[in-house]
C-alpha cells in the first residue's frame, strides 16, 4: 500500500503544474482564506482524481488539508460506504465557502445510501452550511426523481420559504433551486408553488419579492 503522506505530496505536485495565480488571486479577493490556492479549475481537478481509486484514508486525509483542490478532490475521491452520517457532519462543521459545498454536494452527498434520510435534518438545522448544503442536496435528489410524500412534500416546503425568506444569501438561492426542480416534477406541484409564491411576493423585503418573482418565472417558463 502507498504511503498516503506519498500520495499527497503526489497530488500537490501535479496540481501545482496546473497553477493559475490570477485564478487564485480572484478566489482570495472575493474571500476565500485557505492556506493555500492553486487557483486549478474543477475539470482539471477531476481529471487528476481520476488517476486514484475510490480511497478513504486517502480522501480523509485530502480533506485535512487546508488546501481548495485538496477538498474538492476528497468528495471526488471518498467512497459512499465508509462516508457515515457522523463524517457528513464533521465535513459541513468544517466548511467555509459555499463553492466547497456544491461541488461536495454534486460529487458524494447525493450518491450517499441515507441521502433522502439527512437532507431533512440538514434543511432544519440553524447552522448556514447545514442548510446550504440541505437545499443543494434536495436539488439533486429531486432532478434525480425523488418522490416526497405528503408529510415529506409539506415539510420541505415549510423549510425551503422559510429559508427563501431568511436565510443568508446562499441558502436562499439553495432554497429557490430546490424550490424550481420541485415545480418541475409535474403540472400539480408547479400549480401549487406559484401559489404559494403569493405570499414571498407581498413581502417587504425587495430581495423576497425579488426572489419570489425569479421562482414564479422560472416555474412559468417551465410550464
Amino acid at each position: 500500500m502507498t504511503d498516503i503522506h506519498e500520495t499527497i505530496k503526489e497530488i500537490k505536485s501535479r496540481l501545482r503544474l496546473f497553477m493559475n495565480g490570477v485564478i487564485s488571486q480572484s478566489m482570495r479577493d472575493k474571500g476565500m482564506g485557505y492556506k493555500l490556492i492553486f487557483g486549478v479549475e474543477y475539470p482539471r481537478i477531476k481529471e487528476i482524481a481520476a488517476d486514484y481509486g475510490p480511497d478513504h484514508e486517502l480522501a480523509q486525509a485530502l480533506w485535512k488539508e487546508d488546501i481548495r483542490e485538496c477538498k474538492i478532490m476528497a468528495g471526488l475521491l471518498q467512497p459512499v460506504e465508509t462516508f457515515y452520517p457522523e463524517i457528513a457532519e464533521i465535513w459541513i462543521e468544517d466548511m467555509r465557502y459555499p463553492e466547497l459545498a456544491e461541488y461536495t454536494a454534486m460529487n458524494l452527498f447525493q450518491h450517499l445510501p441515507y441521502a433522502s434520510e439527512v437532507v431533512f435534518r440538514w434543511m432544519a438545522d440553524d447552522r448556514e452550511y447545514f442548510q446550504l448544503c440541505g437545499f443543494l442536496l434536495m436539488t439533486r435528489l429531486l432532478a434525480k426523481g425523488m418522490q416526497l410524500n405528503e408529510r415529506a412534500e409539506a415539510e420541505f416546503l415549510d423549510q425551503a420559504f422559510t429559508a427563501a425568506e431568511g436565510g443568508s444569501a446562499w441558502v436562499r438561492r439553495a432554497a429557490s433551486s430546490s424550490l424550481c426542480k420541485f415545480a418541475m416534477q409535474g403540472r400539480e406541484q408547479a400549480k401549487m408553488l406559484v401559489r404559494q409564491l403569493g405570499v414571498m411576493q407581498k413581502s417587504e423585503k425587495p430581495e423576497v419579492r425579488a426572489l419570489a418573482q425569479g421562482i414564479k418565472n422560472e416555474i412559468e417558463y417551465g410550464l
